[in-house]
């Protein structure tokens, strides 16, 4: 009995070694996105050393980038040989590839510890964060988590300008099942917008049933952020991966036609209509070009002509031009249910602009028929914020409903907001006289809640705020909320949960979450941070900076030690004025600082969704009917909010 039980054991143990030499490589999945996870699991560190072989050539496909379009960049970029990579794409040495160019780059791939992986060295440059050199630079053909298991006593956020970091590439080698089958190498794909299982493995000739099994995939649901084995029985061939499309970006104006084409453009656009605000972007930028070349002509006419019956045909040529495009945009505005207005009747409308009508900056009072109106004078690019705002129609984000064009400047006429931004009203020290009950507070929390929820899943495609403050909250003539000031907000450029990537960081400091501060990462949470930074100042009465103090420590730790004190009355009295609080129910007042905590926390995945907040904001409100001051608030009908 105990000499079979030994063959049971070894026999076992053989079934189990066999089993781990032959197994596949599990697919990571969302994993990568979440850089503080301590689970290493999978293979979010590396595709696990469980091949027949313990080194073997293998492939990356990397898209050209304008820092990474040569072949010298990119093989640089990954520690490969430039000839290799020439030659596998049929290019020369020297050639430079289109932006979004499927590249293939030959590996040597080798076991480093548990880990097949291939370590190119990466210079840190201004910005950078582990996970934006893993998913923005190399395109997740590295992981936040491998790279900081590579430097383990240097945090991300401690990365130094130009210090040289190692990157573990990712890479594998087939195991003794896959080389059984006739499968030879394996290719790591990064994943975009619009791949699926089927579609990669077409791309490469391989068979789809090999690539479900090479990464242990039960269903099709891939994600970005992520690769893909690609198992193949020859070398990928240039031929076979052609350049796909690169991913749809937010709609963004084409570069215009030259010299006559202008106007055939513009024709061409106003008839395809269904393009609708990406017509407008486009018109946009071919006008200012246009009138840009058109202000240097005299110049060169002048220069030869002396005689002013030079400059009549030119002037009259240019207004025909100007009117021939006003014209096109009018046509597309109005299918838009957009207005434009001549310069004459937004003078005529603000008292030709007078300081007196000046609400605040560029924003101006004006009055329009009979209705008061907000006219704001913009300069640089607004064809975004056009665009979304004639995508969204919702009572809780601001309506724009006419725009000019005039001398060089656009003008964009909105709805008019009796009662101003909301930093006007919540502040404590504003010595305004200004004062907002308990419910109203909560009422316009529930406001900007919903608006945001709105524009995260039922906008198409889903937008981000990104800049979402006090000021940029607008009150009407029933203090009900709309949100504002839509020139930093863009699309999340993926479905619904998935992130992007930016290296451009603009915002205000205090609202901006900290994955978008350390790593460019864009997302609907993003707005839920910002939304829990307005819920605390909209509660306290004090600006979230009052908070942080000179160390600006984390406002989520914060609140979690006065949510853990024993007292919770005196937990709040260190949050809140003890001459608002007594006219807050401290009960509820607690609930909304657990909230608020929720919407703060570090790590993006653990915030709530608007849907979530929208639905507890909802109930709140309804608990707080009966603590309704009913304090009459009087204020000023003049409006210093941001359009």
């Amino acid at each position: 009995m105990g000499s079979f039980s030994h063959i049971s054991v070894f026999t076992l143990s053989l079934f189990c070694c066999s089993f781990l030499i032959q197994a596949q490589q599990p697919y990571v999945g969302p994993k990568t996105t979440d850089c503080t996870n301590p689970d290493t699991s999978d293979s979010v560190l590396g595709y696990t050393c469980n091949g027949l072989n313990r080194s073997c050539q293998a492939y990356l496909v990397f898209r050209s980038q304008p820092s990474y379009n040569t072949v010298t960049s990119i093989s640089n970029l990954l520690s490969s040989d430039p000839s290799q990579i020439a030659e596998i794409n049929e290019v020369s040495v020297t050639t430079s590839f289109e932006t979004n160019h499927l590249v293939i780059v030959p590996v040597n791939c080798s076991c480093s510890g548990d880990y097949y992986q291939v370590n190119t060295t990466y210079t840190v440059q201004s910005g950078d964060g582990y996970f934006l050199i893993a998913n923005d630079t190399f395109q997740a053909l590295s992981t936040c988590q491998a790279i900081q298991n590579q430097q383990p006593d240097i945090r991300s956020e401690n990365l130094t300008i130009g210090s040289r970091i190692t990157v573990p590439l990712r890479c594998a080698c087939p195991t003794r099942n896959q080389i059984d089958v006739g499968i030879n190498y394996l290719v790591s794909y990064p994943i975009a917008q619009g791949d699926s299982v089927s579609g990669i493995s077409e791309m490469f000739g391989a068979d789809t049933e090999r690539t479900f099994e090479a990464n242990q995939l039960n269903d099709s649901n891939i994600v970005f952020f992520t690769t893909l084995l690609v198992p193949l029985k020859d070398p990928p061939s240039n031929i076979a991966v052609p350049s796909p499309p690169p991913p749809p970006p937010p709609p963004s104006p084409n570069s215009p036609p030259s010299g006559s084409s202008n106007k055939t453009w513009i024709y061409i656009l106003v008839g395809v209509l269904g393009g609708g605000a990406l017509i407008l972007v486009v018109c946009t930028v071919i006008f200012c070009v246009f009138f840009r070349k058109s202000k240097k002509k005299p110049d060169l006419i002048m220069t030869s002509v002396s005689s002013k019956a030079a400059e009549k045909p030119l002037k009259k040529k240019l207004e025909d031009e100007s009117q021939d495009f006003l014209d096109s945009m009018s046509h597309i505005a109005q299918s838009l249910n957009l207005k434009v207005y001549k310069f004459e009747e937004l003078q005529l409308a603000t008292d030709n602009f007078s300081p007196s009508c000046q609400i605040k900056g560029s924003v101006y009072r004006g009055v329009i028929q009979g209705d008061f109106a907000a006219i704001k004078k913009v300069n640089g690019d607004v064809s975004k914020e056009i665009e979304l705002l004639n995508k969204v129609n919702h009572s809780n984000l601001i309506r724009l409903s006419g725009l000019c064009f005039h001398d060089g400047h656009w003008y964009l006429v909105y709805e008019y907001a009796a009662n101003g931004a909301l930093s006007d009203w919540i502040f404590h020290n504003n010595n305004s006289g200004k004062y907002l009950s308990w419910k109203q507070r909560i009422q316009i929390a529930l406001d900007v809640a919903t608006g945001l929820n709105y524009l995260h899943c039922f906008s198409n495609p889903p937008h981000v705020h990104k800049d979402l403050k006090s000021s940029n909250v607008l009150l009407d003539v029933d203090f009900r909320a709309k949100i504002s000031n839509f020139a930093l907000s863009r699309s999340t450029e993926g479905r619904e949960g998935q992130f992007a990537l930016t290296r451009h960081i603009v915002g205000t400091k205090g609202y901006m979450a900290p994955e978008y501060l350390e790593n460019g990462l864009v997302s609907t949470k993003l707005d839920v941070y910002g939304f829990g930074v307005l819920l605390l100042e909209v509660i306290t009465g004090k600006e979230a900076a009052a908070f942080c103090g000179e160390e600006y420590m984390n406002l989520s730790d914060i609140l979690s030690n006065v949510l853990h004190e024993k007292d919770g009355q005196e937990g709040l009295k260190q949050l809140i004025d003890p001459s608002m609080l007594e006219n807050y129910p401290s009960e509820l007042a607690i609930v909304v600082v657990t909230l608020i905590n929720s919407c703060l926390k570090k790590n993006p995945t653990a915030r709530p969704d608007m849907d979530e907040i929208v639905k507890s904001l909802s109930r709140m409100l309804t608990a707080s009917s009966t603590w309704d001051s009913s304090s009459n608030m009087s204020g000023s009908q003049t409006s210093t909010g941001n359009y």
